[in-house]
């Protein structure tokens, strides 16, 4: 499969969003197309599957695209389904058709191997039966049913949603079955835009499992820096409206990035100063006649380079403000004992102590009860039971993921100016710079903006009043990877304490040095690093392993012992078998001869023969003793058995 788009440009109207676009994908090429939000990403991605969108770019080479006519590309632009009254499982099920097909044709072949006993037609049924098999291995036929469901599990939905139609699910979760619809159809390429919105850690983490054996090609478009870190083997950048390529997965297109930058710059740099040094010499030369063709020589030399362009600086636009705390807090912040937290039934039990300077990490399923502990510990609903506190001189304040403000029709400035009425216009309007609101963004409408800015604007609040310790409820939505760049630089030097619940696990890691995690069934507090925290998970998987390998072997051997002697068994078995089925042939046969002998008797000329009687009497009374010592034996060998 090879699909390559070249000098390629994406325009609406007249203004062009993309200008040079080089792009190219291969069979087994798993390509993740980064940067800021609104550099075009997703327009790139609708542009792959309707080519019309393409136009000329600004570059040398020739415009074309290649791409077989038989690709088929998998992209979930919108949820769509033909039949809502059918169940998610018959949903699911039907990317598997030629599948269920296949299975339905061997069990049909099957059945008529069974009836027929024509030997011709039975050689043609058993071909016919071969190659369908062969078909049905080929596509994984053994492992699609538990395929299937451990998707639907891993998605967050029960067996019992299986049997639901798709019209009584919300929106939400259409589009998770949609998204495992698509997956599980496995395209010749697989087009994922943002997969892991709205999922949870362990979803997301069977996610990236999946697609990292995923066989076909993959375009990934995502702010997931580990989702990425664990998937992709490319990485286009798009920046300046141009696309370039990067060998690796997120974290190698980090290092090569900047070391293309640096000696980029350098070899600028050294060019310049070249180009400076020889143009003074011809520019000192030029008119003294025994000197004049060495500085035409310089301006020459200068002419015949290949001129090196001062590398674009990364587009790393994002906030800048710091935390100023207006005071500092107890040593001792947060202490909880034993605090159940829900609403009508306990979702948790947690018990833990946060210091200052702690960054705690809340992570887990959705649905679980992260975000409740927040407004537990925020008093925004009840305690269920057990108690909790926070230390001296705490000065707390909470980012709802909701975000939900007071007049949707204010603007910035005037949401700004409501929640700060002592400050003046110019350190309001500072403030609000600091974090990318500028001029015309200020009289913005809340309403207008987009998830990204409202995010900014919150913590542009939050930062503003100098708390020591913040609870933050998935802070990261909706921000690029710039964004999450910054706010992790900016908690990294925050001097308070930090509570913050997040799927995006690399953000966790760079922050936390504490988790809260919340699994199948307890809420568990880890002292460490997410990093620590996989690693000691690791251990305990592959010590339930190794046990689990064990009892196997262990199984495997009493198996092996009790099949061995279950076969000795029956080998005996068979042999007393055998020995009692010849035993009868033997005594049948000396019936047989008895007869015959007792028919010989009755003729005429042996009947006054006392001699040829008394003769033929001897014969049949040794065939009836051994037939009665056979029939003891025969007698001693059914016992047995």
């Amino acid at each position: 499969m090879n699909y390559k788009i070249q000098n390629a440009a994406i325009s609406f109207g007249d203004n062009t969003l993309l200008e040079e676009i080089n792009f190219e994908v291969n069979t087994t090429d798993k390509i993740a197309i980064v940067g800021r939000n609104g550099c075009g990403k997703t327009t790139f991605l609708k542009a792959l599957i309707d080519n019309d969108m393409f136009e000329e770019g600004i570059g040398d080479n020739k415009f074309q695209i290649v791409r077989q006519n038989n690709l088929s590309i998998g992209y979930l632009r919108q949820i769509q389904f033909k039949d809502e009254s059918v169940t998610m499982e018959e949903e699911i099920r039907s990317v598997y058709k030629d599948i269920i097909e296949l299975e339905e044709k061997l069990k049909t072949i099957q059945k008529q191997m069974e009836e027929n006993t024509q030997e011709e037609q039975a050689q043609t049924l058993a071909t016919d039966y071969s190659k369908a098999l062969e078909r049905f291995e080929a596509l994984d036929g053994y492992t699609y049913k538990k395929e299937y469901e451990t998707a639907i599990l891993k998605f967050g939905f029960t067996k019992e949603d299986m049997t639901k139609q798709i019209k009584d699910f919300s929106g939400g979760q259409k589009t998770k079955i949609a998204l495992i619809r698509l997956i599980l159809s496995k395209p010749d390429l697989l087009i994922l835009d943002e997969p892991t919105n709205h999922l949870d850690v362990t979803t997301i983490e069977w996610l990236e499992k999946y697609l990292s054996r995923y066989k076909n090609a993959l375009i990934i478009v995502s702010h997931d820096r580990m989702f990425l870190d664990k998937i992709v083997n490319k990485v286009y950048e798009i920046e300046y409206a141009a696309f370039t390529l990067y060998t690796g997965n997120y974290s190698q297109y980090e290092i090569q990035k900047k070391e293309r930058y640096e000696k980029q710059l350098k070899d600028y740099e050294y060019q310049q100063a070249e180009i400076k040094r020889l143009r003074q010499i011809a520019d000192r030369f030029r008119y003294k006649p025994t000197k004049a063709k060495m500085a035409l020589s310089k301006l020459k030399q200068i002419e015949r380079m290949d001129i090196v362009d001062r590398p674009n600086r990364y587009d790393t636009r994002s906030f800048t403000k710091n935390f100023k705390l207006k005071e500092t807090s107890g040593k001792l912040v947060l202490k909880t004992e034993e605090l159940k937290f829900g609403y009508k039934e306990p979702l948790g039990v947690t018990s833990f102590e946060l210091f200052r300077g702690d960054t705690l990490g809340i992570i887990g399923a959705n649905g679980k009860g992260k975000s409740t502990l927040l407004k537990t510990l925020m008093e925004k609903i009840p305690k269920l039971g057990g108690h909790f506190s926070f230390g001296f001189n705490v000065d707390k304040e909470y980012f709802d993921q909701e975000l939900s403000f007071k007049d949707e029709n204010a603007t910035v400035i005037e949401d700004f100016e409501n929640e700060f009425k002592n400050m003046t216009t110019t350190d309001i309007r500072s403030s609000l710079a600091s974090f990318m609101f500028y001029t015309d963004d200020i009289q913005k409408q809340i309403k207008d903006l987009s998830g990204g800015q409202k995010v900014r604007l919150e913590l542009c609040k939050i930062i503003r009043k100098g708390p020591n310790t913040l609870l933050l409820d998935e802070p990261t939505n909706h921000m690029d990877i710039i964004g999450k760049e910054t706010l992790e630089r900016l908690l990294q030097a925050y001097e308070g304490t930090t509570i913050v619940v997040s799927h995006d696990r690399y953000f966790i890691n760079k922050i936390a040095n504490c988790l809260l995690i919340f699994e199948e069934d307890k809420v568990r507090f880890f002292r460490g690093t997410y990093s620590e925290y996989l690693e000691e998970r690791e251990k305990q998987e592959e010590q339930v392993t190794i046990k689990n390998n064990e009892n196997k072997n262990k199984a495997k051997t009493e198996t092996i012992t009790d099949n061995k002697a279950e076969y000795l068994e029956n080998k005996e078995r068979n042999k007393i078998q055998t020995k009692i089925r010849r035993l009868e042939e033997q005594i049948d046969r000396n019936e047989t001869k008895i007869n015959e002998i007792r028919k010989e008797m009755e003729k005429e000329e042996n009947m006054t023969s006392y001699t040829k009687l008394g003769e033929l009497q001897e014969k049949i009374n040794q065939l009836e003793e051994e037939n009665n010592n056979k029939l003891n034996e025969w007698e001693e060998l059914n016992s047995k058995l």
